[in-house]
């Protein structure tokens, strides 16, 4: 991997954990088109650079990253455990899964999903516009939605985003829980990947493409968060519902 490569890698991390297109997705075909083959030392980076993108989260919402906010945060976690439950138990299956035909027929399938649940989601009927206000039952199915995500190229953002909107969530709200979302499920997955793979990752040559990658997608996240927050004032997930099938049919024709 060359600084180029960390700096491309970088910028695409950033752009995509928070939307509903998948960012696993979007590194394996990128690293697939860079040469990059997927050994355990560039799926540890790229595990590390998303953790870059989720510390853009308290940036961007640094009152909501204290006590004060502990009941938001108990249903965070409630959210949290059932990836994390059914990830550990399925690593080595996951892994199995990355693959290009997965991530292609899972952004076609995920495409589907969103056009499906915005034909029949009403914004007017949604009883929970603010994050603080989401329920312990709502939070438990939006963890269990999230659970999909653990097929690559599914999107954890858009496992997260459907699972809140089915439950009665208004658009902003169900983006702006799975960001706060991401950060316990990064923060398991990034420190399993130092404690695994430490010695190889934090060598010298290792360690500058590394903060190189790390340091460009936090920017690049903490622009695209408030970007895409504005986008849906005006928008709804249609187009990246449309995205994703056009990403997948070329991924199939390409590979």
């Amino acid at each position: 991997m060359t600084i180029f490569d960390a700096i491309i890698l970088g910028v695409i991390e950033g752009i995509t954990e928070f939307l509903p297109i998948s960012s696993t997705g979007h590194l394996i075909v990128a690293s697939e088109f860079l040469g990059l083959e997927q050994t355990n030392i560039n799926k540890a980076f790229e595990v590390i650079i998303q953790f870059a993108a989720i510390l853009a989260v308290i940036l961007n919402y640094p009152s909501k990253f204290t006590f004060s906010h502990i009941n938001l945060w108990t249903k965070v976690i409630i959210a949290f455990l059932p990836i994390a439950i059914i990830g550990f138990i399925f690593s080595s299956q996951i892994k199995a899964m990355f693959n290009i035909e997965i991530v292609a027929w899972m952004f076609i399938i995920g495409g589907i999903i969103f056009l499906i649940v915005e034909r029949f989601y009403n914004e007017k009927e949604t009883h929970t516009t603010d994050v603080e206000d989401v329920t312990f039952k709502q939070a438990m199915w939006i963890g269990i939605a999230q659970i999909f995500a653990l097929i690559p190229g599914t999107s954890r953002a858009g496992a997260s985003i459907i699972g809140a909107m089915l439950v009665k969530l208004n658009r902003k709200a169900s983006a702006e829980f799975s960001f706060l979302l991401a950060f316990p499920v990064m923060c398991a997955t990034t420190g399993y990947d130092l404690l695994k793979h430490h010695n190889e990752l934090f060598v010298a040559g290792n360690m500058i493409n590394l903060l190189v990658g790390f340091v460009v997608s936090f920017i690049v996240a903490f622009i695209a968060i408030k970007l895409f927050l504005k986008f849906l004032e005006n928008f709804t997930f249609v187009a990246f519902g449309i995205y994703r099938i056009l990403f997948g049919i070329l991924l199939l024709t390409l590979f």
